[in-house]
């Protein structure tokens, strides 16, 4: 069999795949922002009964390996009379483990702010949430977007531990069809390219999303 026939051969099906992996790369991604915000807001509060729930989960999601929280999630809490599809199992797991990067990210890039930024926004009678929201976090988020950019750039490839809880996304889309054409070495090629070519969508994002937030600071 050609080269090329293989490769239009696997198409539909690495396409399928990659359809997936940006859905779960795309919807953990949304997931790690709406969990890592509060925790990074959590671990510069003064409290420390706030802090060390924040700093303990971060610790344990940074610290253990995302295909073992896959299994806790979708193998794991069925146990307990938790069940997911595998879908649903496939991002919470990769959100939950996106969310501390990203909070730790958010972290640096609101403590990086200056803290006269802080001193005037009270000086002009705004409390500690109105100016978090208002004056710091515009300026962390971007501070922080070349950092996140690359924690996405990661999702997309760590989508392919999913394959273990049998999502087809482009890995396991890819394995499927080795399993037909028994091809495996252009087939795993064409798939890291694929995973290379989204990084790169993504890379130029970041940077066209990088110069707009400078323009606007610029502006301002």
């Amino acid at each position: 069999m050609e080269l090329l026939d293989l490769l239009q051969q696997a198409a539909p099906t690495l396409l399928r795949g990659v359809e997936y992996t940006l859905v779960f790369a795309v919807a953990s991604m949304l997931g790690g922002l709406l969990i890592g915000f509060p925790l990074a807001v959590a671990r510069i509060l003064p409290s420390r009964w706030c802090q060390w729930p924040a700093t303990i989960y971060v610790s344990l999601m940074r610290g253990t390996p995302l295909l073992v929280q896959i299994f806790v999630i979708y193998y794991g809490l069925p146990s307990i009379g938790i069940n997911f599809s595998p879908l649903t199992a496939g991002i919470l797991a990769l959100s939950l483990n996106a969310s501390a990067y990203l909070s730790e990210s958010l972290r640096g890039a609101i403590v990086g702010v200056s803290k006269g930024q802080w001193a005037a926004s009270f000086s002009l009678g705004l409390n500690y949430w109105q100016t978090l929201r208002h004056v710091i976090a515009p300026q962390a988020i971007r501070i922080a977007v070349p950092s996140m950019s690359n924690t996405l750039i990661s999702l997309i490839k760590d989508t392919s531990l999913v394959s273990v809880i049998t999502v087809t996304e482009l890995m396991l889309a890819t394995k499927e069809v080795i399993a037909i054409t028994f091809r495996p070495l252009p087939l795993y090629l064409a798939a890291a390219v694929i995973y290379w070519m989204l990084s790169l969508c993504f890379e130029r994002l970041q940077n066209r999303l990088e110069k707009k937030l400078g323009q606007a600071h610029q502006t301002n």
